[in-house]
């Protein structure tokens, strides 16, 4: 496996998850939903930057939710494959050299179905070094394709024209 972050980065990030409630928009919501419409009762889901675990709280006890977030203190062990794994608002956050490491890293924990929920717009959130949080904001086709590269798309939503970015539900 390549690397998913670095040091430096790592510990922005955990100042920014000390400021913010990250994993609380609709978006959590949302991704209960869809697992719901898709997942068997009982099934392994994995929340892949999980932030504060609000989809779990909303997935629990009808499935089998594990939570992984390298900068969220006793939820950063390196996670085990599941059934579904969800990850919501984290992929626009990641270094860019290493986006293809953790897309393959997502991909080899993903048994059947992964959704993948992603701004194309910059954040609202300011790291301590000053620069705005989404260190990606490219449009849906750019995303497209660099998903493309790791996973068949199954259903691809871009919603940008109402700000709410893209879902993928990828294999």
């Amino acid at each position: 496996m390549g690397e998913l972050i670095t040091p430096d980065y790592l510990e922005l990030q955990k100042d920014l998850h000390a400021r913010y409630d990250y994993g609380r928009g609709v978006d959590a919501q949302e991704c209960a939903d869809r697992i719901r419409a898709i997942a068997a009762l009982g099934s392994s889901v994995l929340d892949y930057g999980c932030g504060q675990g609000h989809l779990g709280k909303l997935l629990r006890p009808d499935y089998d939710v594990r939570e992984y977030d390298p900068c969220v203190e006793g939820k950063d062990g390196l996670p085990e494959p599941a059934n579904f794994v969800v990850c919501a608002d984290v992929l626009e956050h990641i270094e860019p050299d290493y986006l293809d490491d953790v897309l393959d890293h997502i991909r080899k924990l993903t048994r059947e179905r992964a959704i993948l929920v992603i701004a194309t717009a910059p954040s609202g959130k300011i790291m301590a070094d000053g620069r705005q949080a989404h260190l990606i904001v490219e449009d849906a086709a750019w995303w497209h394709r660099r998903i493309g590269r790791h996973f068949f798309t199954h259903i691809w939503e871009d919603r940008t024209a109402r700000g709410r970015g893209i879902v993928a539900e990828v294999i």
